[in-house]
């Protein structure tokens, strides 16, 4: 009898023991995905907050960029920057400066946050992959595997916002005098889909995917190339303890800006004149207050060139990149170094290309 009650003891004692095991193995499988979860929110909150700040110090000039884009060129409005940006201020105010932020602001923040986000991922995944092929376990990011890394994720930012930008660019070109006033983001949302269909917000897609690839790439590319030489080599007393000034790295957020939008801006162009397509209005906007109200048509991205460098020239297809320009040099830096800075505030242990 006493052998059995000792046997039954032990038994029981080993099924307190497993059954704690299990509670603790379980307890620590909760924690780490709820920790990894948290991690994830931190980062996309970090990209939203870097894609919020840095549009909204730019907005006039992303509206003016707009609409010399679009606009006619018999019937010039808005001539240059600095004409521009005062003929808006006279016509419109205060409000016709930020007209369409609140939409592109609604647009870049979930853009911004997925496309942060989506480059560290697959940053991560490239790297390993190549050092699975290389076989060297200390390799290191090139600027040409970033560049990858970097089109991966303009390209899953782009595609999942994409509606959101093409009713930008109606609400951000539209005018006291348009015939149509759109009175939102949801009532423009509505507009297109009840009179142009699904695909209406999709119009000027493939442009834009091609453009982003090199556009948002080399943005990253740069950055990042840019740091590491400059962490690696210190030049001109440029870095301090292994890390860059605020300023330095806002220097190299320019210096990306300036490559990756100078390359892309054409494909800008012609994805904003692809999205006109359909807009029973938008002759009121592009070709200025009742003069020549040529029908828009392009039969597709191809067709779009080949019409705006015929009848306009090829200078047509960089018309707006002055104030793009000045506005891409502040708002990729700013970008770049309020997505760390809030991810140092948010306490995120994952850094760019780390």
């Amino acid at each position: 009898m006493a052998s059995e009650d000792v046997k039954r003891s032990e038994t029981a004692v080993s099924t307190i023991v497993n059954l704690a095991e299990e509670a603790k193995l379980a307890s620590e499988g909760v924690k780490a995905p709820s920790h990894a979860l948290l991690t994830i929110c931190k980062s996309l909150v970090a990209g939203g907050v870097a894609g919020g700040v840095s549009r909204s110090a730019v907005a006039p000039l992303e509206r003016l960029k707009i609409l010399l884009q679009v606009q006619n060129p018999h019937s010039i409005k808005y001539n240059g920057t600095i004409h521009g940006l005062k003929y808006i201020w006279k016509t419109e105010g205060f409000r016709g400066m930020f007209k369409g932020n609140g939409t592109n602001c609604a647009r870049i923040i979930p853009n911004s946050a997925v496309k942060f986000f989506s480059y560290e991922e697959a940053s991560k995944g490239i790297l390993y992959l190549y050092r699975q092929q290389s076989g060297n376990e200390d390799a290191q990011l090139t600027p040409l595997l970033r560049l990858g890394a970097g089109a991966c994720a303009g390209i899953i930012a782009m595609s999942a916002t994409y509606p959101m930008d093409m009713v930008r660019g109606r609400l951000t070109v539209q005018t006291e005098k348009s015939p149509r006033q759109y009175r939102g983001i949801f009532h423009a949302l509505s507009t297109v889909l009840r009179e142009e269909g699904f695909r209406a917000l999709y119009k000027g897609w493939l442009p834009s995917v091609i453009g982003v690839v090199p556009y948002v790439g080399l943005n990253f590319a740069v950055y990042e190339s840019l740091k590491d030489w400059l962490i690696k080599n210190k030049p001109y007393g440029l870095v301090e303890d292994s890390e860059l000034g605020v300023t330095t790295r806002l220097a190299c957020g320019a210096a990306a800006g300036t490559v990756g939008q100078t390359v892309a801006y054409p494909l800008d162009v012609i994805r904003r004149r692809m999205q006109m397509v359909g807009w029973k209005d938008a002759a009121s906007v592009v070709t200025g207050d009742g003069k020549s109200k040529a029908p828009l048509e392009y039969t597709g991205m191809v067709d779009a060139f080949r019409k705006t460098v015929r009848y306009e020239g090829f200078g047509a297809l960089y018309k707006g990149l002055v104030p793009n320009s000045v506005k891409v040099v502040p708002s990729i830096a700013i970008a770049f170094v309020t997505y760390e800075l809030v991810k140092d505030v948010l306490g995120v242990e994952l850094r760019i290309s780390d």
